[in-house]
């Protein structure tokens, strides 16, 4: 029987191009919360939707409004891997937040969504606030630095 590596070879990298790329084109997302958030708030309809139907549709909020217990949230938010540029680093796809209001006798009066683009950015201070009360001593740190010089080395 004659056997040609050239045949072989050549299906064999056939099967391995189909399988690399089919695997290339899924991209791994992570979920947290409810998924389709906003197809399923459509199918709600104000003064007609109840407590009990958005239940059903969607399940139990994530929370209720401090003040009220009329006010319910939901959240979604999807993850997926980056691309080449990005290090494979997590890059938020969806960020989104239901916030539903009932009126005393359970029937839903409003329905907002709010989507990724419609987050506060928030920009933090720089500045550090120094604490006199945790400041170590010149001999504390003296003993940190040498412990951490003494156990640094070792592997």
């Amino acid at each position: 029987m004659f056997f040609s590596f050239k045949n072989h070879f050549n299906r064999l990298f056939i099967v391995l191009f189909i399988i690399l790329t089919a695997c290339q084109l899924q991209e791994p997302e992570k979920n947290h919360g409810i998924v389709f958030l906003e197809n399923r708030s459509n199918q709600l309809i104000i003064n007609k939707s109840n407590k009990n139907d958005v239940v059903k549709m969607i399940g139990q909020p994530h929370s209720k409004s401090i003040n009220s217990e009329d006010i319910w949230i939901y959240i979604e938010r999807t993850l997926s891997k980056g691309k080449y540029h990005k290090l494979g680093q997590h890059v938020l796809k969806k960020n989104n937040t239901l916030v539903l209001e009932f009126d005393k006798f359970g029937v839903l009066i409003s329905k907002k969504i709010y989507g990724k683009n419609d987050t506060n950015k928030i920009a933090f201070s720089k500045q550090e606030t120094k604490n006199e009360l945790t400041k170590r001593s010149f001999v504390e740190s003296f003993l940190t630095s040498l412990k951490q010089k003494m156990y640094g080395n070792r592997k």
